[in-house]
């Protein structure tokens, strides 16, 4: 039947793609982006093309999840090399501005003495000319600054090499994404369509306004292409019904949606925190999933920039639904602090608003006033990260994302100025990775191993979260962003058993404070809180 209407299956997954890696957040911006293209993505794969038997081995291996190794076979070595081969070449202009970050940090350490900048401007790499801005701080330590509106209108900004990858999923044990490109194979189907492009929204809208598969084809300018693979995507079966209809009572309902995704809703407003959703399919597992939001979500949260936190994934399938996102306030052009306001606008998103701290949005019935997040970046000047405080109808929610409480007097003062919190949503990944790990391909020398094991990127313990939660006066707390969720392991790579501190102390945490009567648990799956 022709002319029969389709709609989008809810188990189709849908990666955001760039130069067939993984899009993860600081793969957009065009400085951090050319950072992780030379200094991670091109060694992964000359490692994978010289020893792709090692990668293989690895890959299996438990432990080593979430490190640096291509999970393929070492079938698809012909395929990886041609794809370095054509990223060297024509890719080169990128590569070469990572160099000129590198060179230019090196020219600043040996001739920038705390003398005037001015004659050091001419020496600045030829790639980055116009670009940066140099800078001393207060003690005379020299650095430089992206002028980062110019950048993502530079050659640097690759938005051609965007697109998405789609395939059928059915199952929790996804592959960790940030160490393989994306090799088509067949059931896997790449669509070379820019994350800004609206037809994104077009594609998506298909979950619940189908269209006939001719006007698809056409839209997406897959006419001839995908065959049987694209078919298998869309049904002519209508979608029921959500699960969970739209709340209409008195008071908040949160819903845990698994890590930091949550969904807060009062009888005005839906806000969604820091999205990051399962698909449909048959599980052992309860959880909501992308069937289980509402078609309109007034507000997105986004609470940092770290790959858990602000994923395009999810981000882009609700594009179309979202109202507005609201994210930190970044620090100014510093190259490991991008703007997420400017990443957002780049893919798509016109609709974002950025705050510093305690500035806040009002929507009918309340608000959103931003907090301060301290700690889980590594010591690191980075300004994109806060909490909120989200507060209806006499009550309030918190939520603290990865936030480490390194100073209990601060809590004291967000009590003196808003009063008892009714939740807090807290992180407790309390020995977290080390700096290198995720802003290594960023560094321009290499860190000690020491100091690098000496700054993890932490949340609470038990003292600190207790510490926290008698500060803030909370009459209850939920432990969140624990990366516990199966569905999650392609970017958390998350492998902890009932030993492991993170566990420990948030029993701990947990046990403590039921005994002091404030409700208390570590959520897994899926939650419906009602306040």
């Amino acid at each position: 039947m022709p002319n029969q209407k389709l709609y989008l299956k809810y188990q189709v997954q849908a990666e955001p793609l760039l130069r067939q890696w993984y899009a993860v957040s600081l793969l957009i911006p065009p400085a951090t982006g050319a950072m992780f293209l030379a200094n991670s993505h091109v060694k992964i794969m000359k490692s994978y093309v010289l020893s792709p038997e090692m990668h293989a081995a690895a890959s299996q291996d438990p432990s080593l999840i979430g490190g640096p190794f291509i999970n393929y076979q070492e079938d698809r070595t012909e395929e990886v090399g041609a794809l370095l081969e054509r990223t060297l070449r024509e890719k080169k202009h990128i590569i070469d501005f990572a160099g000129g970050v590198r060179a230019l940090d090196e020219m600043l350490r040996k001739e920038a003495g705390g003398f005037s900048l001015e004659p050091l401007y001419p020496k600045v790499p030829e790639p980055l000319r116009g670009y940066v801005e140099l800078v001393y701080d207060l003690n005379n330590a020299s650095s430089f600054r992206f002028i980062e509106h110019l950048l993502y209108r530079s050659p640097i900004y690759d938005s051609q090499s965007q697109g998405i990858g789609l395939t059928l999923v059915s199952r929790d044990d996804r592959p960790f994404v940030m160490s393989t490109p994306r090799l088509e194979d067949g059931g896997y189907m790449h669509l070379n369509i820019p994350f800004a492009d609206r037809r994104l929204d077009d594609l998506f809208r298909l979950r619940s306004e189908p269209r006939p598969m001719g006007e698809i084809k056409e839209m997406l300018g897959v006419d001839g292409e995908g065959g049987e693979l694209f078919g298998s995507f869309f049904t002519p079966e209508a979608p029921g019904p959500p699960a969970v209809p739209r709340y209409e009572g008195e008071g908040m309902r949160v819903r845990y949606f698994g890590h930091a995704c949550l969904l807060v809703e009062t009888r005005n407003v839906s806000i969604l925190t820091d999205p990051m959703i399962s698909y449909k399919y048959d599980s052992d597992i309860p959880r909501f999933t992308f069937a289980d939001l509402p078609e309109r979500i007034d507000y997105v949260l986004i609470t940092h920039a770290h790959l858990d936190h602000i994923v395009l994934e999810p981000l882009l399938q609700l594009r179309h639904k979202i109202g507005q996102i609201v994210v930190p306030r970044n620090g100014g052009g510093f190259l490991q602090d991008p703007s997420l306001k400017l990443l957002l606008n780049s893919v798509g998103f016109h609709n974002v608003v950025d705050v510093d701290e305690f500035e806040s949005v009002r929507f009918e019935g309340g608000e959103v006033i931003s907090l301060p997040f301290f700690g889980e970046h590594h010591d690191l000047n980075i300004r994109s990260r806060t909490g909120y405080l989200i507060s209806s109808g006499g009550k309030s929610v918190a939520i603290a994302a990865d936030s480490c409480n390194l100073e209990t007097r601060l809590c004291e003062y967000i009590h003196a100025e808003f009063g008892d919190i009714d939740a807090l949503f807290l992180g407790m990944e309390c020995d977290g990775a080390p700096l290198s790990w995720f802003y290594g391909p960023l560094l321009t020398r290499s860190l000690d191993r020491r100091m690098d094991y000496s700054r993890q990127g932490s949340a609470c313990n038990y003292a600190r979260a207790i510490d926290m939660t008698t500060a803030l006066g909370c009459k209850s707390v939920w432990i969140y962003a624990m990366g516990l969720e199966p569905w999650l392991n392609y970017i958390m790579s998350i492998n902890w058993t009932e030993e492991s501190v993170q566990i420990t102390e948030s029993n701990k945490f947990v046990d403590d404070c039921r005994g002091r009567g404030i409700g208390a648990e570590r959520l897994f799956g899926q939650k419906t809180i009602l306040l």
